[in-house]
C-alpha cells in the first residue's frame, strides 16, 4: 500500500508554500499582505504535519527508516527554520530557497513512491532512535541552509560588495546545525552502546558523520581564529555540506558501506 494520500497532501502543501511566497514578494511594503502569505506558509507546514502524525499512526513506528523517510522531514523542517528566519530578518531569499528545498524532497519522494513497511529491526526499537534521526535531520536542515549563504556569499565577494551580515546568518546558522549534529553524534553512540555494545566501531556511516562534524569544526575554528578570511571561510562551508552529502545519501552507494547497518531502508 502506498503512503497514506501522500500525493495529496504534497501537492497541497507545495501549492500553499508557492502562494505564500508568491505574496511575500508581492507585499512590497504591504505588512498585511507580508503576514498574510506568512500565514499560508504556514498552514502548508500544518498539512504536511498532519501528513506525518498520520503516517506515523499508520506505520506504527516512527517514520524516520528509509530515505524517503529522511527527505520527507528535510522537506518538513525545512519551511519551519525558512519562516522563522523570515519573520526575525525578513530574508525573502531564504525562505525561498527553504521552499524551494523542500518542494524539490517532495518531488523526489512523489517520483519514488514507498510502501507501507510496519517492520522495525531490534536494533532500531530503541528509545535513542528517534531523538538520533531527529536532531540531526534539523541539523541537516540548518547546515543545508548555510551552504546557500555560503554559496550567495561567494558570489557576492567575487562580484559585488559582500555584507557583513551575511557572514553573522552563516555563523548563526553552523552555530545551530552543529548543535544538532553534535547531539546526533552523542546519541548514536548511546544508542550503538546499547544496540551493539559499543560506542563506537567505525563503521562507514560514523566515519562519514565524524568527517562531517569535523569539516563544521573547522569552519567555525577558521571564523573565531581568522574571521578576516572569509573567502577560506566561504569555501570551507560549501565544502563541508559536499561531506554532509555523501554521509546522508552517499552512504548507500559507497562500496565500502554495503554491509553497514547504517545503511537506509528501501
Amino acid at each position: 500500500m502506498n503512503w497514506i494520500n501522500f500525493p495529496l497532501y504534497s501537492y497541497i502543501s507545495c501549492s500553499l508554500w508557492l502562494l505564500g511566497l508568491i505574496l511575500i514578494y508581492l507585499s512590497g511594503h504591504k505588512k498585511s499582505l507580508e503576514l498574510i502569505g506568512g500565514l499560508t506558509v504556514i498552514l502548508g507546514i500544518v498539512v504536511m504535519t498532519v501528513f506525518i502524525i498520520q503516517l506515523w499512526i499508520a506505520l506504527e513506528r516512527p517514520p524516520l527508516r528509509t530515505l524517503g523517510e529522511t527527505r520527507l522531514w528535510y522537506a518538513f523542517f525545512l519551511p519551519v527554520i525558512g519562516i522563522v528566519f523570515f519573520f526575525r530578518w525578513k530574508y525573502k531569499w531564504f525562505l525561498a530557497y527553504s521552499v524551494l528545498m523542500a518542494l524539490l524532497f517532495l518531488i523526489i519522494n512523489l517520483s519514488h513512491p514507498e510502501y507501507y513497511d510496519k517492520t522495525l529491526m531490534p536494533a532500531l526499537q530503541s528509545p535513542w532512535f528517534v531523538p538520533h534521526v531527529i536532531v540531526y535531520i534539523i541539523g541537516y536542515a540548518f547546515l543545508g541552509v548555510s551552504t546557500l549563504v555560503a554559496v550567495y556569499g561567494l558570489y557576492m565577494h567575487y562580484f559585488r560588495t559582500m555584507d557583513s551580515k551575511l557572514m553573522l546568518l552563516a555563523d548563526n546558522l553552523v552555530y545551530l546545525g552543529f548543535g544538532f549534529l553534535t547531539l546526533g553524534l552523542l546519541f548514536g553512540a548511546l544508542w550503538a552502546k546499547q544496540a551493539w555494545g559499543h560506542y563506537w566501531t567505525w563503521d562507514p556511516k560514523e566515519t562519514w558523520a565524524f568527517l562531517t562534524w569535523l569539516g563544521y569544526l573547522i569552519y567555525l575554528h577558521l571564523r573565531y581564529q581568522h574571521p578576516k578570511k572569509v573567502e577560506a571561510s566561504l569555501w570551507t562551508l560549501s565544502l563541508a555540506f559536499v561531506v554532509l552529502i555523501v554521509a546522508w545519501f552517499g552512504i548507500n552507494i559507497l562500496p565500502s558501506a554495503q554491509n553497514s547497518v547504517h545503511v537506509y531502508g528501501n
